[in-house]
């Protein structure tokens, strides 16, 4: 007999068949988009095997990858730690495609896979469809097309070109792939209309051959003449903070296909960009709408007791927060941070204290959690939502504060449980979300077109913290590989300009 939303009732236990999976995913629906409001792309389920999974992992998560080193060297590190029960899997991954693709494990309990449903294919996913970063940055609907053209094409490109030379180009682009992304948007493209911007492309090349190649040693032609500087970075688009787009775009010696690949893994980069600034948001999200339904489905009698307690022993692990002194802590978790502002604006909006009146008057006592809830879900990002939502209230209950290390000095309380204090921490914990504090700001400022051809980039340091020595040079040495010539990167403090140290790179030999 077939399994309907009449006469489904989730139980604890390890047995499930995909009639049930469908029947729980009704449920999930009518509670998630009837009576929560969410907005969902269409969901594609796929039940995995925990080798799968793994395999997953290694590919950073896409269902379609080109092949390379690094994906068998993760799989095979994982494998391991999973085989001698170091590590556990996720019990899922979802990706952000149109339609969503939500990777669950078969060896979850059917109350599981009802978490894991409420949490990927209808949290995480109104979070992808919804949010403006991903509006902005990604194309859900082209992702999977332009993979299975970028996986296609590197294999072409090994086989004509051999397996060495696109090992090492990989190489050479993911080392930069963090520095491959564009902060500000240039315009909104489609990644299914990638394959016909070769004209485009063509037209680039020729409209800046004249003064760029026209520097390659041995050309013959008339004698040169010197650049000026403002003409030479107008020419150049300096400065460029995306160094794989300059390389794409510029560099004198790469072939064709050499362009192309530098093209793909950029744009891999930049699909992934939104997910690094909303990490505690997404899975906030995600989090809060797998305890809302859940909840709901055990208050509509489709959850019974057993599988209620497996779901609350789950959720309890996954929102847990060590102590800063307990061996387990490792930062704050971002499911447990996340969460916890989802509830407090539920608080807030429903039964808020004078202080929030005071703090939050836009949202105190409306009554709306979920509108204002689906609104920031929309519009923040880590840093922007912690700066606005993150409550006096919730602060104290956490017992955050803000300390100063110089390194040097004992430890000093910069903040503590005041109305200053309040605003002091929020601020701080808002700055160790933002990505552009987390990552070093690299700029390429200038080329020697009339000498040696050497690109300059200017790292602009904040706080005294300047780059690591060895990771410098390793990634300097693969950018100048991709450049053809000598490469040099000057660390410049960011409010006096002054150079506090220089590293150099040497152009590959030819």
């Amino acid at each position: 007999m077939s399994v309907t939303t009449d006469t489904l009732r989730i139980k604890a236990g390890a047995d499930w068949d995909f009639a049930q999976l469908q029947a729980a995913h009704d449920e999930i629906e009518a509670v998630a988009l009837g009576e929560m409001g969410l907005d969902i792309y269409p969901t594609q389920i796929e039940v995995i095997t925990a080798e799968q999974m793994l395999d997953a992992y290694s590919s950073i998560g896409l269902p379609l990858m080109y092949r390379h080193w690094s994906f068998g060297k993760r799989f095979a590190r994982d494998e391991s730690l999973y085989r001698h029960g170091l590590r556990s899997l996720a019990y899922e991954i979802v990706i952000n495609s149109d339609p969503c693709i939500v990777y669950i494990m078969e060896e979850n309990t059917m109350a599981m896979q009802t978490l894991v449903l409420a949490h990927a294919a209808f949290g995480h996913n109104h979070f992808f469809k919804t949010n403006n970063l991903f509006r902005q940055w990604t194309d859900a609907g082209g992702i999977l097309a332009y993979m299975e053209f970028a996986k296609a094409y590197i294999a072409r490109c090994e086989e004509k070109y051999g397996e060495t030379a696109v090992e090492r180009l990989l190489d050479a682009a993911h080392a930069l792939m963090s520095q491959g992304v564009s902060r500000y948007p240039r315009r909104n493209f489609s990644l299914e209309d990638e394959e016909k911007r070769a004209a485009e492309r063509r037209a680039e090349q020729q409209r800046t051959f004249n003064d760029l190649w026209r520097t390659l040693p041995g050309q013959r032609g008339p004698a040169r003449r010197p650049t000026d500087a403002a003409e030479r970075r107008r020419l150049l688009g300096l400065p460029e903070e995306n160094l794989l787009y300059f390389l794409e775009k510029k560099a004198p010696l790469l072939k064709p296909w050499q362009r192309e690949v530098l093209r793909i893994v950029r744009h891999i980069g930049q699909y992934f960009y939104p997910q690094k600034q909303t990490k505690m948001m997404n899975e906030g999200c995600a989090t809060y709408v797998h305890y809302k339904v859940m909840n709901r489905l055990h208050e509509r009698g489709v959850l019974d007791d057993g599988a209620m307690l497996e779901f609350l022993h789950s959720h309890t692990s996954v929102v847990f927060q060590p102590d800063f002194d307990d061996r387990r802590y490792g930062g704050l978790n971002p499911y447990a941070l996340g969460f916890a502002m989802m509830q407090d604006i539920e608080r807030i909006a429903e039964r808020p204290s004078e202080e929030d009146r005071i703090w939050f008057p836009a949202i105190a006592g409306s009554g709306d959690a979920i509108g204002h809830l689906r609104e920031a879900w929309a519009n923040y990002r880590d840093e922007s939502f912690i700066r606005q939502f993150l409550s006096p209230a919730l602060i104290r209950k956490l017992r955050l504060f803000s300390i100063f290390d110089d390194g040097q000095s004992d430890l000093t309380v910069k903040a503590i449980h005041n109305e200053r204090g309040y605003r002091q921490i929020r601020g701080a914990l808002a700055d160790s979300f933002d990505v552009v504090r987390q990552e070093p700001e690299i700029e390429i400022v200038d080329v020697d077109l009339d000498g040696d051809r050497r690109l300059l980039l200017q790292h602009r340091v904040h706080s005294g913290m300047l780059l690591e020595q060895g990771d410098a040079e390793l990634v300097l040495q693969h950018l100048a590989t991709l450049w053809g010539y000598d490469v040099r990167l000057a660390e410049v403090d960011a409010v006096t300009e002054r150079v506090l140290r220089t590293h150099d790179a040497g152009a590959p030999s030819r």
